[in-house]
């Protein structure tokens, strides 16, 4: 009878060491999981947080009276992950006309003029330059990248990805999208990213235009 008892009590025993391992067993596995989605929810929130990017300066080309050409400089914020400027979006408005700018390959250039950014002859102005070129024949609703600095080559026509260092202008052109911008003109945007902190476009155009490039922000 004895014997019984002890065979039914390690029975027991052995069952709840079996019931305690399954338990540890899913715990382990649950705490692992839910380790491995807090630290890819810590970075992905850390990236969203750092990545974005920076607007350097707003300036304008002035023709006939009017802001007719924008060129923004761009880098990004400190410790961003890198952004294609393929997915970017950019949206203008001047109060009345607002406008969705896309990117295209079409007015991209790489090996620019520094003494004159705003020339037709640097190929990144949309809807300008010769009719042969392909930009010239771009619609004003596209961007172009004019590529300032770049050390790795990451800004290129088809990818124009720019990452830690890099410079680059985004070409408008205002003329197309607005008529132009007049004297105290409000225009506001943003330069949306595929992640991270958009661009910030605000400024009010000089009352006066007494020089052909002036700075907007």
């Amino acid at each position: 009878m004895k014997g019984v008892v002890g065979i039914g009590t390690l029975i027991v025993f052995i069952a709840m060491v079996l019931v305690a391992a399954v338990a540890a067993s899913v715990l382990i596995q649950t705490s692992s999981y839910l380790q491995q989605k807090a630290m890819l929810t810590g970075k992905t929130t850390t990236e969203e947080i750092s990545s974005g990017i920076n607007i350097l300066a707003v300036l304008g080309a002035v023709e006939e009276g009017k802001i007719a050409k924008l060129a923004i400089m761009i880098t990004l914020h400190a410790g961003s992950s890198p952004i294609d400027l393929k997915t970017v979006k950019l949206s203008l408005s001047n109060g009345t006309i607002l406008s969705e700018l896309t990117y295209t390959p079409k007015c991209f250039n790489n090996t620019i003029v520094y003494y004159d950014i705003f020339s037709d002859n640097t190929n990144v102005w949309p809807g300008y330059g010769s009719n042969a070129s392909s930009c010239a024949n771009a619609s004003y609703t596209n961007f172009g990248v004019l590529v300032l600095q770049d050390m790795d080559g990451s800004l290129s026509n088809e990818t124009p990805v720019i990452n830690r260092g890099d410079k680059a202008i985004l070409t408008i052109n205002a003329k197309g999208l607005f008529g132009g911008i007049v004297a105290r003109a409000r225009v506001t945007g943003f330069i949306r990213p595929e992640f991270g902190a958009p661009g910030v476009i605000d400024f009010i155009a000089p009352p006066l235009f007494t020089q052909r490039v002036v700075l907007l922000q």
